[in-house]
């Protein structure tokens, strides 16, 4: 069975277009941008011959299996609903929506059209989840007892579009390894913002914080916490996006500076005559589990967003070859992004404890 592909959005979508083009399962590949130029620089150095100037003359074309929207956040809730609607599979990049509504809506389109949806997120097919994967399946993290994650970066001098957006709603990088690894849900959360907006800042959110950070109370019976710190204005910081995950025997630790390596910590046992556990760190440098991808795509693997690209196109594929859900559903999706949208509710009004809809994922 080979697949037809149409990448939506050139900016971010160029790094795609040549891993569906690599795919032993994909057949044409198609390119869409609203900047003439961009597309046809881009579809002239791949060699892209189906080129569309829209969304909705990609989709009025014949044929074609799928659409990989790589657009700007606030078309992503009608968008997908319209490639799901012309009878098309869809893989959104993050986040899946803003609004819980939108969410409910999209989970409805999903269900209504039957082809399969996937948001893209990055996060839980990087190396370093691979290896937090393997760490805690092997038994070197013990117990999951907490997590961490932060993602800081100044959207200064970004498209006017990104002014005054509200940080947790792009949780779902930060989150998701806790919900992933947890195999959880997050059932509320309490989310305090630090420092308002100045008004050059203020978008069409309306006033907000520059920097979001939210305790997520993770369901089950171990009480697990994700403590999850979002900013992107008014910080004077380098970018930081990433997770940590924190057992009973060991650890593992987002590097500080990025592009530095992970410290890994393990707990030894107890030495005779001596109070406390003494600890182990190493630094750690994942391989990013290429042994996981078709030959045709391991070239791809060290690209960025921990070299989650390739595998991100690898599940899409697969699930519609395989005629399955594929692994980040419309139900996962939203289980990873209401708590966002929730606790931005917290944060404008005081921290007050929110309560996160259950989608009922997998």
């Amino acid at each position: 069975m080979s697949i037809d592909v149409i990448v939506v959005g050139l900016g971010f979508g160029a790094d795609f277009a040549p891993i569906y083009q690599a795919h032993p399962d994909v057949g044409r590949v198609a390119v869409v941008d609203a900047d003439p130029a961009r597309t046809t620089a881009v579809a002239d150095r791949l060699g892209i011959t189906d080129r569309f100037p829209s969304l909705d003359e990609a989709l009025a074309a014949p044929g074609w299996d799928a659409v990989h929207l790589l657009t700007p956040v606030r078309f992503h809730a009608e968008q997908v609903q319209q490639v799901l609607r012309s009878g098309r599979h869809c893989a959104s990049a993050v986040p899946m929506a803003t609004t819980l509504e939108d969410l409910d809506a999209l989970i409805a389109a999903q269900d209504d059209a039957q082809r399969n949806y996937m948001m893209m997120e990055t996060a839980v097919y990087s190396r370093e989840f691979f290896h937090a994967r393997t760490l805690l399946d092997t038994g070197k993290l013990g117990r999951l007892a907490y997590f961490k994650g932060d993602h800081l970066q100044n959207l200064d001098g970004y498209p006017d579009y990104w002014r005054g957006y509200p940080p947790m709603h792009y949780v779902t990088h930060a989150l998701s390894p806790a919900l992933a690894l947890a195999n959880s849900r997050v059932e509320s959360v309490r989310c305090l913002g630090s420092s308002k907006l100045t008004p050059d800042h203020i978008g069409v959110a309306g006033e907000g914080f520059g920097t979001e950070a939210a305790l997520f109370k993770l369901s089950g019976d171990d009480d697990l916490v994700a403590n999850v710190t979002m900013s992107f204005f008014q910080l004077g910081r380098s970018y930081l996006e990433g997770f940590s995950v924190y057992g009973d025997e060991g650890a593992l630790e987002w590097p500080q500076l990025e592009g530095g390596p992970m410290k890994e910590f393990k707990l030894e046992q107890l030495p005779d005559g001596r109070r406390g556990r003494p600890v182990t760190e190493a630094d750690v440098r994942p391989p990013g589990a290429p042994e996981l991808l078709p030959e045709a795509l391991k070239r791809f693997a060290d690209g960025g967003h921990g070299g989650s690209h390739p595998h991100l196109v690898h599940e899409f594929v697969s699930s519609m070859v395989e005629n399955r859900e594929p692994r980040v559903d419309a139900r996962t999706a939203a289980t990873w992004t209401a708590p966002g949208i929730c606790a931005h509710q917290s944060a404008l009004q005081g921290g007050a404890e929110i309560q996160v809809p259950d989608y009922g994922a997998r």
